[in-house]
């Protein structure tokens, strides 16, 4: 009688100990050994939770190589159970779109997918990523080593970076640092909106980004600037079976060979209720020519004065400011709108908070303006990079957070 596959702990160093983790990422391509559920070795309450919550130890569905945990930014965190073929699908589609296989850098943490994909891609390529040293935080200064490493031999060479990585690097890095990017052959940048400022310097600076759209449960990135990969499905619609129409706005389905099998810690969920297709939390909507656009998350949708505001939208007005870096929109409550928006901002040149008002007033409307404005030195984030929304509302109740 075969052994039922098992969940086991894999736990995830921070820095070039990373390297130590490839074998068992490599079986995990071949789809053989145990699964493995990656966590920090360096957060043992971000462990715990995920070794009560996940089960390490019990039998898991024989498909799944992987149990990549979402953010928990809602609460306790599920476990995405991806399979060896999920992953492969997302690698060999990201090197189609990209222009080939490649030699990856690591610069993001490696228990979450887009870490993990960095490896994964690279391996199934036939290199060893290069790892950069997280441990003290990211430093644009360690790119020019980094880059010669990953294009040594006319390689191929990518990376994965958020949004702010990306800003550090154009704004404090040095021209060296910068130039180090450019070789590059592409950047995936994700896990949050980027400006389009932002873009456009990187752009002049002759830096290839490719702009990426997904989570755990598909694998990672499964929408390249606002292309579905190779198999990859996009629906836009209410929880019925309409489909809606170009241009209209509604919640956003994904299905495709990169789509998880479930969640480990939540079977019967309502987001893979429907065969075939993951519901995801985000609204949406698809131009002529099919492409995507994400207009923010249903439950981060603010009811002001019983209008519904999706916070995204008041980011990108704010992103569009010249001197805003980073941004992100809060509802906190509010006795006699029942709730207002707030935001959280980062610059990288002084503006007050009445000119950013002012901003949002001429592009969206004075209803979308937020009630206050703090510029914090940096925004609070969780343990995979993603802006903490829970900790800036908890702030701005408590007043640590304020204009």
């Amino acid at each position: 009688m075969t052994e039922p596959r098992r969940l086991r702990t894999l736990p995830v160093p921070g820095g070039p100990a990373v390297a130590q983790l490839f074998p068992a990422l490599e079986d995990v391509l071949a789809d053989r050994g145990p699964a493995w559920l990656p966590v920090p070795a360096d957060d043992p309450a971000r462990t715990r939770l995920l070794v009560e919550s996940q089960r390490p130890g019990e039998p898991i569905d024989p498909r799944a190589a992987l149990v990549v945990s979402t953010s928990g930014s809602t609460g306790t965190p599920k476990g995405a159970m991806l399979s060896a073929a999920a992953l492969g699908a997302s690698a060999a589609a990201t090197d189609r779109v990209l222009g080939g296989p490649g030699r990856w850098l690591l610069a993001l943490p490696a228990h979450h997918i887009a870490g993990l994909q960095v490896i994964l891609r690279s391996l199934r390529a036939g290199f060893a990523p290069v790892v950069m040293d997280l441990t003290g935080g990211f430093d644009p200064a360690g790119l020019p080593s980094a880059v010669r490493a990953c294009v040594a031999g006319g390689v191929r060479g990518y990376t994965s970076l958020i949004p702010g990585q990306l800003a550090k690097v154009l704004d404090e890095g040095s021209p060296e640092a910068v130039a180090a990017l450019a070789r590059l052959d592409a950047i995936l940048l994700g896990g949050a909106a980027a400006a389009p400022e932002l873009l456009a310097r990187a752009a002049d600076a002759g830096i290839r980004v490719v702009r990426t759209y997904g989570m755990s449960e598909t694998a990672g990135g499964c929408v390249y600037d606002g292309l579905p990969l190779d198999g990859v499905r996009i629906r836009i619609g209410d929880d019925d079976d309409t489909v809606g129409t170009p241009g209209t706005p509604g919640r956003v389905w994904l299905a495709g060979p990169q789509l998880a099998l479930g969640y480990r810690n939540a079977p019967g969920h309502p987001a893979f209720a429907r065969a075939g297709w993951f519901r995801t939390d985000d609204a949406g909507r698809l131009d002529e020519t099919g492409r995507l656009r994400i207009l923010g998350r249903l439950d981060e949708a603010i009811s002001v004065g019983g209008l519904t505001l999706l916070p995204q939208t008041v980011e990108d007005a704010l992103r569009r400011h010249p001197a805003v870096v980073d941004v992100v929109v809060v509802g906190i409550p509010d006795t006699r709108l029942g709730a207002r928006p707030v935001a959280a901002v980062t610059l990288r040149s002084p503006a007050g908070p009445d000119e950013l008002r002012a901003h949002v007033t001429a592009e969206l409307g004075a209803h979308s303006a937020p009630a206050a404005v703090a510029v914090l030195p940096v925004l609070p984030t969780l343990p995979g990079g993603k802006i903490d929304r829970r900790a800036v509302a908890r702030g701005f109740v408590d007043g640590t957070i304020s204009e």
